[in-house]
Parts: structure tokens; C-alpha cells; sequence
């Protein structure tokens, strides 16, 4: 159950989330070809793929957090599962570079924890700090999306074009 005081923060986290996907739809669109077109690198749409798990993560815990009565546990915990297969999935044809092991380090041990505080929550519905641990892990969860997207804007992650191309075209 989660207690009422947490209504205003759930309702935010939703708000904020359904309108980060919408610029990360954007930001994608802006760079179509390299994000997600043929000539798209594992390590773009893998960034893509992360920001919007990240996202879609925090919306449906925030929405479902909403109903009256529910349960959050259940949700933070299959949504951790979903959100687990999707960035194994994701990272699985990335090398073994920095940043892909660092970033998918990090979303595991979010959505693991996630799991693990989920799973508690649903044993135990009415243990209040295990929905402020929730909270902060979709604090984090926006950073490490947010952080994700700012570096697809910029193009960090797209295949670098030849400069001699560059001249051709």
C-alpha cells in the first residue's frame, strides 16, 4: 500500500516521465539514422534502448503507484524483470568497452534492487521506507535515463562519418 503522502511525488514521477519519453522519441527522431536506421551502431541504439527502458520503467511504477489500495511491490518487481531482460537484451551485442560494461553494471544493480525491494514490498505492503527506496531508485532511474539521452544528442554515440565522406556529400 502506498501511503498517501507519496501521492504528489508518484503523480510528478509520472508526469516527468511520460514527457521525457516523448523528447527522447524526439531526440531519436533527430537522429534517426544514426539511433536507429541500418548504419546504426549496437552502442547508439543500446543507448536509445536504455534511456527509454529507464523511462517506461519509472512511468509504469509512478502510474500504477496512483491506483488507490494497489500493492506497489508486485509492480516494482515485474517491471524490474521487464526492465532487466530488456537491458541484457540490449547490451548483449555491445563489446566490452567502458562505458557498456559501466552503464550496464549500473542498470543491473538498479532493477536487481528494484526486484529485491519489490519483492519485500509485496511480502510486506505496509513498510513505508521500502517505498522511499522505490522513490529514489526512480530518482536514480531518471538520471541514468536523462544522462543516456543528453548523449545520444550530442552524437556520442554514432558512428563517426569519414571526414573524406564529409567533403563528398
Amino acid at each position: 500500500m502506498v501511503p498517501d503522502s507519496f501521492t504528489g511525488y508518484f503523480a510528478g514521477s509520472m508526469g516527468a516521465a511520460g514527457a521525457l519519453i516523448g523528447l527522447l522519441f524526439v531526440a531519436v527522431s533527430l537522429r534517426p539514422e544514426s539511433v536507429l536506421g541500418a548504419g546504426a551502431s549496437a552502442k547508439a541504439q543500446a543507448v536509445a534502448g536504455s534511456a527509454f527502458t529507464a523511462l517506461l520503467n519509472s512511468f509504469f511504477v509512478s502510474l500504477i503507484a496512483l491506483i488507490p489500495g494497489t500493492n506497489l511491490g508486485y509492480t516494482a518487481a515485474v517491471m524490474a524483470l521487464i526492465s532487466l531482460f530488456s537491458t541484457v537484451r540490449l547490451h548483449r551485442g555491445l563489446g566490452k568497452g567502458e562505458l557498456a560494461v559501466r552503464q550496464l553494471s549500473l542498470a543491473l544493480a538498479a532493477f536487481l534492487t528494484q526486484f529485491v525491494v519489490g519483492a519485500l514490498l509485496a511480502a510486506r505492503p505496509g513498510d513505508q521506507s521500502l517505498v522511499y527506496v522505490i522513490a529514489y531508485l526512480l530518482v536514480a532511474s531518471f538520471a541514468a535515463a536523462l544522462g543516456r539521452a543528453w548523449s545520444l544528442m550530442q552524437g556520442r554515440n554514432a558512428p563517426q562519418v569519414p571526414e573524406t565522406q564529409l567533403q563528398e556529400t
